[in-house]
């Protein structure tokens, strides 16, 4: 029910109550009935009793949720006595959770034309095995072992186009008599327990590094799905790549960030001012969080907990530098801290426009207060006045202190026990009074979470994190993340060196 249902609520008092009419009092109350139920009714919806996104659910009561509906299956099953049906419990509740992944004897898909190769690349051992003779570029006594088709990406000033090349492996008998084989290289390797096949990067690979990175990019920055993905490069490149192929090249970026991230995290650590900030994510229905640390010349992302212990993997336990933060008690411990300024301006507009009598009044002047230290301190003000203002600000807090209602208290009670983190950016000039800059970095995984619903395995969350991590740094500092990211895939393939990352590029 709008505010506006109920004229004059901020400026009703108890004392007032007594001197109205018993028609006034029973309209009034009757008003308050309604207006509390609409407001219990809307406080109980979610995606599932709403149009409302799933997104847009508590991500603390989703847990408690799911549990009751499993509790429900649970005794539901315990009733029915008797065993269940395929998909579904024995009382015809509702089915669980299917398994990830294609039902057994399932019709496959099949590739609807044939793959029309446009050139052929021969790669040849380049010594022998056993004497180390190098092998002259003509040689006569060689012959095929194996071939593979590769579709690889060309990327022209104005257009795009992919061709598919077969890579033949050559065998060479050298004059001592030992034959040596050429063989497509092994990489970086992701070993998960109990599952079938691990993820292997190869030379062997049906989709070359570049295809693979654009690949990568329609889905973490674009933010397509796989089927989507498969869809795009059907009508727009004529390529046919299934879901599975499509989820490993994604996978293999990630897996390929990881060794770079680990030199993130050293920067990170080494840095003087670092942002630091987490927003729920999900991992199959588990509630988890994605952290961002920012500096100014990198961004570095992790998935895990809301635990200390996730702080101390990103920063370290003796960091030296500045933390800006929002008010989180994980953050606390650490004695150099900036408290974000714009949470608790969102906090005391809260009680400006709420209903709490002279609490709105104490939200007013601490927002125009606290926005007006801002400009002070930005423009260089007198310090005499930022002085006289800082002393304000506390003085209010501490005379809204012992107010009744708990938001008002609650907010006067966080700035003044956070005091000294509220006003650090006064004394440091270099210091920002916001935490906007971790707030922008996580927009991007905010956005995507809410389309995808989060990840749906340990690996699929490292290797997520890693690739955001590496994409937003190259960003950051001006260089192109695709091509570090062509170069990163190759290396990783070809279990060479994996290059550095590069340097921040001077405006």
């Amino acid at each position: 029910m709008p505010r506006q249902r109920i004229p004059g609520l901020k400026d009703i008092k108890r004392t007032d109550l007594s001197a109205m009419s018993r028609g006034a009092l029973e309209e009034l109350t009757w008003d308050l009935h309604e207006l509390a139920r609409t407001l219990a009714n809307r406080a109980g919806e979610d995606s599932t009793t709403s149009s409302r996104p799933p997104s847009s659910d508590n991500p603390y009561r989703r847990d408690t949720k799911s549990e009751q509906s499993s509790d429900r299956s649970d005794r539901d099953d315990d009733a029915g006595g008797g065993g269940s049906a395929p998909g579904g419990n024995a009382s015809g509740g509702n089915p669980g959770p299917k398994p990830a992944g294609k039902r057994p004897g399932t019709k496959g898909f099949w590739r609807r034309l044939p793959i029309m190769v446009s050139g052929e690349v021969l790669h040849a051992p380049k010594a022998c095995d056993a004497c180390n003779a190098v092998f002259g570029s003509t040689v006569a006594q060689s012959r095929h072992v194996s071939a593979h088709l590769s579709f690889e990406l060309t990327r022209g000033d104005m257009n795009l186009h992919v061709a598919a090349t077969k890579h033949c492996y050559l065998a060479i008998r050298c004059d001592c008599g030992h034959e040596t084989i050429a063989r497509p290289a092994t990489g970086l390797c992701s070993h998960v327990e109990g599952r079938r096949r691990d993820l292997q990067m190869s030379e062997r690979c049906l989709v070359g590094p570049v295809l693979a990175t654009f690949i990568a990019a329609l889905s973490l920055r674009f933010r397509l799905s796989r089927v989507k993905i498969a869809e795009f490069l059907v009508d727009w490149l004529g390529v046919e790549l299934g879901v599975a192929t499509i989820e490993r090249c994604i996978h293999e970026f990630g897996l390929a960030s990881e060794p770079v991230v680990e030199q993130l995290i050293e920067e990170v650590r080494a840095a003087k001012i670092v942002h630091l900030d987490e927003t729920p994510w999900y991992q199959k229905a588990t509630l988890l969080w994605l952290w961002v640390a920012v500096t100014a010349t990198t961004i570095v992302y992790r998935i895990g907990s809301r635990k200390h212990c996730e702080l101390a993997a990103l920063v370290g336990d003796a960091f030296l530098g500045w933390l800006v933060t929002d008010g989180y008690g994980a953050y606390r411990d650490h004695p150099r801290r900036q408290r974000c300024l714009a949470h608790l301006i969102r906090k005391a507009r809260a009680l400006a426009e709420g209903h709490y009598g002279a609490g709105s009044g104490f939200g007013r002047d601490l927002v125009r207060d606290l926005r007006r230290l801002i400009e002070r301190v930005h423009d260089g003000d007198d310090p005499a006045a930022i002085k006289r203002l800082t002393a304000r600000i506390k003085w209010n807090c501490q005379c809204n202190r012992p107010e009744i209602d708990t938001k008002v208290r609650g907010l006067a009670g966080e700035i003044l026990n956070d005091w000294d983190a509220v006003i650090a950016f006064v004394a440091d000039p270099e210091l920002p009074p916001t935490n906007n800059d971790a707030e922008r970095a996580l927009r991007h995984a905010v956005i995507s979470r809410r389309i995808s619903f989060g990840t749906r395995s340990n690996e699929g969350s490292r290797f997520y994190a890693a690739a955001l991590s590496v994409i937003d740094t190259c960003r950051k500092r001006g260089t192109d993340p695709w091509a570090y990211a062509c170069a990163l895939v190759t290396a990783a393939r070809a279990n060479t060196p994996l290059p550095t990352i590069p340097a921040h590029i001077a405006a």
